[in-house]
């Protein structure tokens, strides 16, 4: 849709700073036709139709190629000339320190856990996500609420209770679930580490002293709770078991289907 007459062009500002007419209409469309809203309660002092960008999110499992492939979107975003800001869990300056030190002791309760990562969401939320997409920044984040949800079901709480938890998170304009087989996965571990994580292999969950099993079986309940997701959520499934760039390359595909639908609703 074009700017009317007495519009300010896309991108400018009135003459007393403020943001254009034509950009606060676009901005209320958006909220309208792209559903960029909140699961659940808003985070106070969020204005949806404020939110001018793109959020993104990759999702997998530990060795999917989650790193890999947010590394390589945002370079490709950026090359096209789009402000790209990439977030993930345990990246907040408040608590993701004292995340890592709780879980060295293997004695993280699962409540516990699931409150801590929502407070470091919550705060990387406030602070970095939310001021970049009303810039009109893409935010890329290398994982979202849905892993948190998943680890926090899987541990024993019901999928009421997470999406509770965590419904004051934006919904994401895609999120792209990576999907790669177990065996996989354990490759990859062993390659990039040398052994299998406590965590990542469910080994607090007390189902297997056996840590191979334990992990197997760990990341078949993980995939029963991310097929639920691709089901309630509407998640675009990649194969990952192949290499990077070919991973990359429907990533890619899919994220410019996304922002030039989006491009033609603007000028529509």
């Amino acid at each position: 849709m074009a700017p009317r007459k007495d519009e300010t062009p896309p991108g400018a500002k009135t003459r007393d700073g403020r943001t254009s007419a034509w950009h606060r209409r676009e901005s209320r469309n958006k909220v309208e036709k792209l559903g960029f809203n909140n699961y659940g309660t808003r985070l106070p002092g969020i204005a949806p139709e404020s939110l001018r960008g793109h959020l993104i999110v990759i999702e997998g499992a530990d060795g999917s190629g989650r790193t890999t492939e947010c590394a390589m979107l945002k370079e490709y975003l950026e090359v096209q000339g789009h402000a790209v800001l990439e977030t993930g869990l345990r990246r907040s300056n408040l608590v993701s320190e004292q995340i890592d030190q709780a879980k060295q002791g293997h004695v993280l309760g699962a409540t516990t856990m699931a409150l801590f990562y929502a407070v470091d969401f919550a705060d990387q939320l406030e602070n970095k996500i939310v001021p970049a997409l009303a810039a009109g920044s893409i935010v890329l984040s290398d994982r979202y609420i849905f892993t948190l949800m998943a680890r926090a079901v899987v541990r024993g709480a019901s999928r009421q209770w997470a999406q509770h938890l965590y419904g004051f998170a934006i919904r994401p304009d895609m999120t792209i679930l990576l999907e790669t087989r177990p065996e996989i996965l354990l490759h990859r571990a062993f390659g990039r580490y040398g052994s299998l994580d406590y965590w990542e292999s469910g080994m607090d969950l007390g189902i297997s002293r056996d840590r191979f099993e334990s992990f197997f079986r760990y990341q078949s309940l993980l995939k029963t709770e991310f097929d639920w997701m691709t089901r309630t959520y509407g998640f675009v499934k990649v194969n990952a078991n192949r290499t990077p760039m070919e991973v990359h390359r429907d990533v890619r595909s899919s994220v410019q289907r996304l922002l030039e639908g989006a491009r033609l609703e603007t000028f529509r």
